[in-house]
């Protein structure tokens, strides 16, 4: 049968190492799991006790396309409490994953052909979504010597997107260096895309939300991180009032509505706040001794993380082939990592992340487990 060129995206590598893992478990292989942005814990008690009840209750079928009304007003309320800011919950999408946030975003947005900023390193399926939807990702390379702060480039963007904390290299972008990106963008009549995934996820001083900048912008967010929710596929945008409506009429089309028991569960998430900081002091312990062990390990070349859960590393003096170093070490150590080459496709043959999202335990035991193989292979 005949195929689009739009289908020929690259692979999301960490998803390949996360496969390569599960065959070595189902060998009877010990694997710690440092690949993957996925919390340990399951989703707080009151989602899980939330669905419960609901199933026992309602049949869960269809909601309206923009979500549940309450859970709108719910994570509206969110911005006030966090950010200091008034959101008209009637501006908040609830979408199925962050993913169908930026496949709605993209596609309400640019027009087939034109081109998107891109950070890289960066979330690799920015440029694998765009390039499905016709769109032309640029990257924007941005560097460990200050901070990975982008610049807006000199180029004729359609958009650019931004996520602070940023995956894979965990910095924050500043009040002053986010809102100079906005104001630059809306000069250039640039849509500006805040990636703000993993904001709740942070150690020394919060993330900003570009909502306290600007309210002509998409912010992009998801009950997957700091909710530790990955697998209820449950995100949401907040958008120009404006857009309310265009992306009303997408999401109809493109997905009817975002699961119903994810809504049921994300509205008692929301009221789990106790139990979510109590995994983001999990995180923190995790994130210290991260900090501690890999250069024990011979990875020195680390910048600590502002937010988020991950340690991108340069191995420039280990390697030059990350996707192969990768295999080496999960081969050889029972520890998956992620190759640099998902996040940098020109620089990441050098680089890897390391994630510590997992329970403190496996984290020590990972380390324990680098060291020991870096030890052997020096």
């Amino acid at each position: 049968m005949r195929s689009s060129s739009r289908g020929d995206v690259d692979a999301f590598i960490v998803m390949d190492v996360m496969e390569q893992a599960r065959r070595l478990e189902q060998a009877g292989r010990s694997i710690i799991h440092m690949e993957v942005g996925q919390p340990g814990t399951p989703a707080p008690k009151a989602a899980r006790d939330a669905l419960s009840d609901a199933m026992d209750r309602e049949a869960l079928g269809y909601t309206v396309a923009l979500g549940l009304p309450e859970l709108r007003a719910g994570i509206a309320a969110l911005y006030q409490e966090w950010y200091g800011v008034e959101v008209d919950p009637k501006r908040v999408v609830v979408t199925a994953g962050s993913s169908a946030a930026f496949v709605l975003a993209f596609t309400a947005v640019f027009e087939a052909g034109e081109t998107v900023g891109v950070t890289e390193p960066g979330y690799p399926s920015y440029r694998q979504i765009l390039k499905s939807l016709s769109l032309t990702p640029h990257a924007i390379p941005t560097y460990s010597s200050d901070r990975h702060v982008p610049q807006v480039p000199e180029v004729d963007l359609a958009g650019m997107i931004v996520a602070s904390p940023a995956n894979p290299t965990g910095t924050m972008l500043s009040r002053a260096d986010l809102g100079a990106l906005i104001s630059a963008c809306q000069q250039r009549n640039i849509a500006f895309i805040s990636d703000e995934i993993y904001q709740g996820v942070h150690y020394e001083g919060r993330a900003v939300s570009a909502l306290e900048l600007s309210d002509d912008v998409y912010v992009i967010n998801s009950f997957s991180k700091y909710f530790s929710m990955t697998g209820w596929r449950l995100g949401w945008m907040v958008v120009p009032d404006a857009h309310i409506r265009r992306i009303e009429r997408l999401a109809q089309n493109m997905f009817i509505c975002a699961p119903h028991a994810a809504q049921v569960a994300a509205l008692g998430a929301l009221s789990a706040r106790e139990e979510t900081e109590a995994m983001l002091k999990v995180y923190s312990e995790n994130r210290r001794l991260m900090l501690d062990g890999l250069p024990k390990a011979g990875f020195d070349k680390i910048a600590p993380p502002d937010g988020a859960f991950y340690v991108y590393a340069d191995v420039s003096d280990l390697t030059q082939d990350s996707l192969a170093f990768a295999a080496e070490i999960l081969e050889q150590a029972g520890v998956a990592v992620t190759p640099g080459l998902d996040f940098d496709p020109v620089r990441g043959h050098t680089t890897l992340r390391f994630s510590y999202a997992r329970a403190t335990e496996d984290i020590v035991e990972g380390l324990r487990r680098l060291i020991e193989f870096m030890t052997a292979r020096r």
